[in-house]
Formats: C-alpha cells, sequence, structure tokens
C-alpha cells in the first residue's frame, strides 16, 4: 500500500497514527458532550438526596468538561504537528517552487542581457557618429 501512494513506510505509519488519534480525540470529545447532555436531565426517583446529587452532576460535568478541553488542546497540536509534517515533508512542492523562481530568474536575467546588449550596440553606433561627426569637423 505504502508503495502505491509513494510514501515510504515509516511516513505511512505516522499518518495512520495521526489518524487513529484524531478519531480518538473527536470520540473523546463527543462522548464526554453527550455525558454532560445527559447529566442536565434531573432524575427524581433517586436514593440521594438533590443536594448531593447536584454536587456529584457538578463535579462530574466538570471533570467531562476538563476531558473536551484536553481534547480540543491535543487536537490543537495535532494541527501544528500536521502542518510541520506537511512543511517538511513536502519536497515535490519545494522542488515545484525552486524551478519556478529559477525560471523566473533565468528569464530576468535574458530579458536584462537582451536590454543591456541593444543599449551597448545603440551607443557604439551613436558614439561612431559623434566621432565621425568630431573628426571630420573643421573645429577641432
Amino acid at each position: 500500500m505504502s508503495q502505491a501512494r509513494g510514501l515510504p513506510q515509516s511516513k505511512e505509519a505516522l499518518l495512520k497514527s495521526y489518524n487513529k488519534k484524531l478519531k480518538d480525540d473527536i470520540q473523546s470529545m463527543l462522548v464526554n458532550f453527550e455525558e454532560i447532555i445527559k447529566l442536565a436531565r434531573m432524575d427524581e426517583d433517586s436514593q440521594i438526596s438533590k443536594y448531593t446529587q447536584t454536587e456529584e452532576d457538578q463535579y462530574e460535568m466538570q471533570v467531562r468538561a476538563a476531558n473536551i478541553v484536553r481534547a480540543g488542546e491535543s487536537l490543537m497540536k495535532f494541527v501544528s504537528d500536521l502542518k510541520q509534517f506537511m512543511i517538511l515533508n513536502d519536497f515535490p512542492s519545494v522542488n515545484d517552487s525552486i524551478l519556478k523562481n529559477t525560471k523566473n530568474c533565468k528569464s530576468q536575467q535574458q530579458d536584462l542581457d537582451n536590454k543591456l546588449t541593444s543599449l551597448r550596440d545603440e551607443m557604439a553606433m551613436d558614439l561612431f557618429e559623434l566621432e565621425d561627426e568630431y573628426y571630420s569637423s573643421a573645429y577641432k
């Protein structure tokens, strides 16, 4: 499979681990959010007092909210790692960019060389005419 996509096995394994991490973090956020929503319902047939149940629910909500925040931070770190992976391992794009810049610089160099050559030729013709006028003049 890694041969078909053109990625080395270590990169393929890294991408698989990224995919698993992404799914795990999103699943964690979803499960914790669902549990917080379930806690919002009041159970009337409880054997413990309402105050105790409220405190227990509040603590569980805080823990689940902290789990959601942890999963969110993990996802943000994952995005950063993914950007770094793309920057460091996207050699074809970097090579294309370098080739494009090289071609652009070479075309600019060629244009400047042509302009300088034509300017040199014009100056040589003007100088030749001026020298001819000067040496054939009676005012030397």
